[in-house]
């Protein structure tokens, strides 16, 4: 009696938590995701916060000049400059600074190693072959691809229950017309087409999102047709027909909640699509512009240079302990949603 009177979501939210492996993958996920949004506050070149001369200063909210804390130019301090470094830590004045004192982009022209570098007590995990903290590019790279992954993610997930539910709930001649242009675009060549538009617009991440939803919608539009196709025959549809409801209602209050599944159980993997396809694509050139962190172009740099085995091993490591929580937390919601599942 206690299992009926509990509600269809939070039964599988019970089954989802008893998925150990999956759970925690979820937990360690957001965690994760968590942590990149504050990579600022994580990994950077500029300190949190300088007291000098009596004076405080916030250099990761702002630039200041050189000439602020004793140099000589009036151009934006590099505070891995040794004399800087010496400047803020004279006297009563002191900074504090990120755990990791590197940006995506910080390059340590003071290095006493040539670049790449392997992993140093500067350098926890190495440089890249231009002298860039490999650890920097790992934490915004991460991030990078993960809010990338959510928008793409996002915008598949609405065309492709907006395109499902339209063809499944009407049918007829609007089944068969979305079905036959779904077939005339899906064979279009979606790799050809980016190089294309690689070389006649600047690369942009916004570019390269319009593109990939293009044709990211149309797996998960199959699903929810089908779902949409078997829900509209149901009793429930017909009583909400004879109560006079129209059909945008019956659709949005009645069929939608109940179609559903497929598309929580795919959002897991649809990530997973989205992060290998950034990752792809930043690795062939056609990716992200230059300057931006991309576990792509690290894995390209390994490949390239063979004997910095450490930029290869750290971004492989992410990449794929990223696609595993994201393949573990599908599973967990996958067996959560079965209804063939029985709870015990």
């Amino acid at each position: 009696m206690a299992t009926a009177s509990v509600s269809p979501g939070r039964r599988a939210w019970q089954r989802f938590k008893r998925n150990k492996l999956g759970y925690w993958s979820l937990v360690v996920f957001c965690v994760l995701v968590v942590l990149s949004l504050f990579a600022e506050l994580i990994s950077n070149d500029r300190p949190l916060i300088v007291r000098y001369e009596g004076q405080t200063y916030f250099p990761v909210l702002k630039d200041h000049a050189e000439t602020v804390f004793g140099g000589d130019f009036d151009t934006p301090t590099d505070y891995l400059d040794p004399f800087i470094q010496e400047q803020i830590f004279k006297g009563d004045n002191w900074a504090l600074f990120a755990p990791n004192p590197y940006g995506a982009n910080t390059i340590n022209y003071f290095a006493e190693s040539p670049n790449p570098a392997g992993p140093t007590a500067a350098n926890w995990l190495g440089t890249d072959d231009r002298g860039r903290d490999l650890l920097a590019q790992l934490i915004y790279g991460f991030r990078v691809s993960v809010l990338f992954a959510l928008a793409l993610t996002a915008i598949g997930v609405v065309l492709g229950i907006v395109t499902g539910a339209i063809q499944g709930f009407f049918g007829g001649k609007t089944d068969l017309a979305f079905q036959r242009f779904i077939e005339v675009w899906g064979s279009m060549p979606e790799l050809y087409l980016l190089i294309i538009f690689s070389a006649v617009f600047a690369p942009s991440l916004a570019l390269l999102l319009v593109l990939l939803s293009l044709f990211g919608w149309m797996g998960l539009s199959d699903y929810v047709r089908a779902e949409f196709l078997r829900n509209r025959q149901l009793d429930y549809v017909r009583a909400a027909r004879a109560l006079g409801l129209s059909n945008w209602q019956i659709i949005w209050r009645h069929v939608l909640p109940n179609s559903l599944t497929p598309v929580v159980t795919f959002l897991p993997f649809r990530m997973s699509a989205a992060i290998l396809a950034l990752t792809s694509l930043d690795f062939l050139g056609l990716g992200v512009p230059p300057g931006t962190p991309s576990l792509g172009e690290l894995l390209s740099q390994g490949k390239n240079s063979i004997d910095a085995w450490w930029i290869s091993l750290s971004t492989f490591a992410v990449l794929v302990g990223t696609l595993l929580l994201l393949t573990f937390m599908g599973d967990a919601l996958r067996d959560a949603l079965d209804p063939r599942k029985v709870d015990k």
